[in-house]
Order: C-alpha cells, then sequence, then structure tokens
C-alpha cells in the first residue's frame, strides 16, 4: 500500500519504521530538511522536503495514487488542511490526523469532521492516549507498564523480577505445571536491554522485566505469584495541572471509588483552570519540585504520585523527591526513550512514553479490519496485535503446536465466544476465534501473513 507520512518528528518516523518494515511503499513529507534526511538514511521510505499542506508538496510526494495519509506534524492546522487538501484534491480514500487542541478535540464540535466538511476519518489526540495511559498504570501500581485486551478482560502486564518474587529461576514450563488453572502467559522478557520472546525451558532472573498476559478475574494471583503486593489507590498527588493532568483528575473524581487527587501547577493561569474544572480536587499552585509544597499536598500520606509536567527532567525529580518522602508508587511521564534506562536506578517505579502510546493508537487505526487492538513495546521493539482469525488464515482449524510461528512470537490468549482462555500447544484455533499475539518487530510482518490482515487485505 502506498502511504503519505507528513511529519518526520519522533511519532512519524516510528510509523514510518512500522509501514516500511513491512514492504509498504512509504513516502515521508517534512519541512525540516535534516529530519526527512534521518529518515530516508535509516529507513527504506522515500523523502520530500516541503511544507506537508501545499497541494504541489503532496503531488511530488505521489499523493494521485496513494491510499492513505497520516498528518503527524507539530502543527494541528497544518495536519487538518493537509487532510483537506488530500481529499479535496487528491481523492485519498483514508485520512489520519494528530491533533492536540483541546478545542479541537471537544465533542460538541466533533461534526466538524464530516466528510463534507473537515474530512479526517481518524482524529488521534496525543493527550487523551497519555491521559488513558496514566489512568492504567494507576489501576495496576505493581506493574511498569500495562495494556488492555479482549474488551477488558485480558491485561498485558509489564513486571519486574526482583528477589522475592517466589518462581524467580524457575523454568517457565514448570509454572504452567505448578499454576494449572492460572490463566496468564509471559510473552516477553527484557534481559540485559535485549527484548525476546521466551521458550518454556527458559527461567526468570532477578532484574529481568517480563511481559505477561492475564485473564483480568486472575490479575491479583498473577501478580502475588510473581512476589508483587496489590494495594489500593486512595490518595493520588498529580505534578502537572495542564490538559493531561487534568483529564487524568476528572477521571479520577468520576469513579464510583473515590479516590482523594491533589493537584500540583506551577502555571498560575493552568492551575486556575484546572481549579474551575474540578469539583472535588484540591488544585496547588507552585513548582512541584518543591518539598514544602509537597509536604502541603500530603505526599508522605498519598499512595501513589504521577508526573505529568512537559519537562522529563521535572518529572523524574519530581517522582525522586515524592520516593525520599515516602510516597511508595510514582509514574514519570517521559517523552526522551533514552532516559528510560534512568527509571530503574533513581526508584522510579513506573513510565508513560506519550510516542508509545500514540504510535500504538495510529497503528491501531492503519490495521484496520478485522483488528482490534495495536500495543506498541518498548522503542517500537515488539507489537502486541489482537485479530479475529478469519477462514483465509493459515491458523484457522490447526492447534497451536501444528504452526510454525518464528522464534519471535508467542500467543498470549485467545478468546472463543465470550470466554478468554490460556493458550497450551494443544489449543485448536478456530475461525472467527480472537487471538493476542506478542511479535518482535521483525515478525510482525509473518504475523500479519498468518492472520491475513496485512493492511491492502480489506
Amino acid at each position: 500500500m502506498k502511504v503519505i507520512i507528513c511529519g518526520a518528528g519522533q511519532v512519524g518516523w516510528q510509523i514510518a519504521r512500522h509501514l516500511s518494515g513491512e514492504r509498504n511503499d512509504v513516502t515521508v513529507v517534512d519541512n525540516n530538511p535534516d529530519l526527512v534526511r534521518r529518515a530516508t538514511d535509516t529507513l527504506d521510505v522515500q523523502g520530500i522536503a516541503g511544507f506537508a499542506s501545499y497541494p504541489d508538496v503532496l503531488e511530488r510526494a505521489g499523493a494521485r495514487d496513494a491510499e492513505m495519509v497520516i498528518a503527524a506534524t507539530y502543527s494541528d492546522e497544518v495536519n487538518m488542511v493537509t487532510c483537506q487538501v488530500a481529499h479535496s484534491v487528491f481523492g485519498i480514500n483514508r485520512k489520519i490526523a494528530r491533533l492536540r487542541s483541546q478545542s479541537y478535540l471537544d465533542a460538541i464540535y466533533s461534526d466538524l469532521y464530516r466528510r463534507d466538511h473537515m474530512p479526517i476519518d481518524v482524529v488521534i489526540s496525543p493527550e487523551k492516549e497519555v491521559a488513558a495511559a496514566a489512568l492504567q498504570r494507576l489501576s495496576a501500581p505493581a506493574a511498569f507498564d500495562t495494556e488492555i485486551f479482549m474488551k477488558g478482560q485480558a491485561h498485558l502486564m509489564g513486571i519486574t523480577i526482583e528477589e522475592e518474587c517466589p518462581v524467580v529461576n524457575t523454568p517457565l514450563r514448570q509454572l504452567t505445571d505448578l499454576f494449572s488453572t492460572l490463566r496468564a502467559t509471559v510473552v516477553g522478557v527484557r534481559r540485559d536491554g535485549t527484548l525476546f520472546s521466551p521458550e518454556a525451558k527458559d527461567q526468570l532472573f532477578v532484574g529481568d522485566d517480563c511481559y505477561v498476559f492475564t485473564h483480568v478475574d486472575d490479575i491479583p494471583r498473577t501478580l502475588e505469584i510473581f512476589g508483587k503486593k496489590v494495594t489500593k489507590q486512595e490518595r493520588v498527588v498529580l505534578v502537572g495541572g495542564g490538559n493531561v493532568g487534568l483529564a487524568v483528575a476528572q477521571a479520577l473524581e468520576a469513579r464510583a471509588k473515590r479516590v482523594r487527587a491533589k493537584v500540583i501547577e506551577k502555571s498560575r493561569i493552568c492551575a486556575e483552570r484546572a481549579a474551575e474544572a474540578l469539583e472535588r480536587t484540591i488544585v496547588l499552585n507552585g513548582d512541584g519540585l518543591d518539598a514544602g509544597l509537597l509536604a502541603e499536598a500530603g505526599i508522605s500520606r498519598a499512595d501513589a504520585m504521577l508526573a505529568i509536567t512537559d519537562d522529563d527532567k521535572t518529572n523524574m525529580l519530581a517522582c525522586v523527591r515524592a520516593k525520599a518522602e515516602g510516597c511508595p508508587y510514582t509514574i514519570a511521564l517521559i517523552n526522551d526513550p533514552t532516559l528510560v534506562p534512568l527509571m530503574s536506578p533513581l526508584g522510579i517505579d513506573a513510565y508513560i512514553n506519550p510516542r508509545a502510546t500514540t504510535v500504538s493508537s495510529i497503528l491501531r487505526h492503519i490495521r484496520h479490519g478485522r483488528v482490534r487492538a495495536v500495543y506498541s513495546i518498548g522503542d517500537a521493539e515488539a507489537e502486541v496485535i489482537e485479530a479475529e482469525v478469519l477462514s483465509t488464515s493459515p491458523l484457522a482449524g490447526k492447534r497451536i503446536n501444528e504452526i510454525d510461528f518464528p522464534e519471535g512470537v508467542l500467543i498470549g490468549a485467545i478468546r472463543k465466544g465470550d470466554d478468554v482462555i490460556r493458550p497450551l500447544g494443544s489449543t485448536r484455533i478456530d475461525e472467527g476465534d480472537v487471538v493476542a499475539i506478542f511479535a518482535l518487530a521483525g515478525d510482525v510482518p509473518e504475523v500479519e501473513r498468518l492472520m491475513q490482515v496485512s493492511i491492502d487485505f480489506f
């Protein structure tokens, strides 16, 4: 399929990396020649330097026969105009735009994106995606990463193996025998910085980060088996009261079980806006690194602290200070992936990568049709793809142990009807089943072939 990606920043580059690796015809457009050069030098893509909203630039990018345009520049307005030009001038069928401004995202103005108005098929809001990711992290405080699959019936959790873990140095095959009723599967392990898909004979060692698929009802038991305590989040401190912090605070207020939240925001204007929008949440105006202000917010009694300002270093230092004051669980918003290795040494429990959440959301809409969800792990090192098995799929009618999966691929969960089950070698995959598959980046094209869900299939 021919795709034009407008914007060669971190999100655009990652999307280009995914699609070009799957043998699609990808052209990257950006007004920064250096970013275009970086994309063409490191990826199998074509590059055009120029403003994406200009018709002549899109013409040079091959818009006449393109099937999709993804507008992910830094400007909402450029992204919107790009989609309009792509539709009105070139008749491109599918248009995805990343929009940040809350005004453009207000539900009362959603009619704006009709085909006869501003023809955008999918609107991606990074801030909404980040807020949703933050709430998921808070819901599973023992995990450093978490994502929901199978209509909420299955969760993917990232768990760090520590010395008190009861199953450390135990082969995964033995875990299956010991906990035969546990609906959980280890699909990925990161060891010494390298992510791999484990085999049955592999063991988990102290310091490993493992990704576990588990049935929602078995989450507490799974965490207990992996040496984690399940704690309630009744008091939360948010450092950062911008759009993301406000969205998280409003979601916490809307929960049936009340969560006492306090927000610290440095900007007086943003603090006043948050205070007006929130009903039961206390908003403090000041620096989230100020020890006195953190004490006033009750950081020593808080169950969790979420640092979600637009500055990575502030978020990291706020988490470190919160830990020093006795807060047991901290989450930092981190834009720069090179800072992620510092999380563990600094004692930060979990992080949110806005780029990864945005990329996952865009991929979910690109791989439409039978694909239900896509989640990008780490620095685009692997994906989890949830998809329905078609009658044309090589998987249909076969047992798992009869399928020749690549080494970097594992099935994490299978939904048959209304039941989500743990996959075993003897499990038969039938047409209509929904499977969640963990695949290292290099094996994603083979997974799409097996699932018959390539972009151009539909």
